[in-house]
């Protein structure tokens, strides 16, 4: 006598299977006879300050000209004004011997400036007073040809 190939596990899962597509097909159901949302009750605008909302731009509102070239791309303290001053004078606060690098604080903006043993002219230590000039790098102004100010 032969055995049915269904064993009573394949019996089960097809059975929950189209148990699950019946579900389904009742909740689409049930959407489509409630209303549901249509598409323009889903879509979201943003305003002028990138806060999301859900009331279209005002099309006669006049929207702010920015121009290419006024965006500064990298450092904060890229527009510093005392830029141009060729020997500034500063305090070492930070320097580590081993990895060769360091932080200086200038005595007129009391802006830190990184300074790498390579800009070096003299031997530092925490606590001296330099004479440096600024180069910018990647990443800021970086502290060149600094020199120990004598006491």
């Amino acid at each position: 006598m032969a055995r049915s190939q269904e064993t009573y596990n394949k019996k089960e899962k097809e059975k929950r299977k189209l148990q699950k597509r019946k579900e389904k097909e009742q909740r689409k159901e049930g959407r489509k006879a409630s209303g549901g949302r249509s598409f323009e009750d889903m879509i979201a605008y943003t305003d002028e300050f990138g806060n999301i909302t859900s009331t279209p731009p005002d099309p006669t509102k006049k929207k702010q000209e920015i121009n290419e070239e006024d965006i500064v791309l990298g450092a904060r303290n890229s527009g510093s004004a005392y830029e141009e001053s060729p020997l500034r004078e500063g305090i070492v606060t930070f320097f580590n011997d081993s990895k060769g690098y360091g932080f200086i604080k200038d005595s007129e903006t009391k802006e830190s400036i990184f300074v790498h043993v390579n800009g070096l002219e003299d031997r530092i230590t925490e606590n001296d007073r330099v004479k440096f000039e600024t180069e910018r790098g990647p990443k800021g102004l970086n502290a060149v040809n600094v020199t120990l100010v004598k006491k």
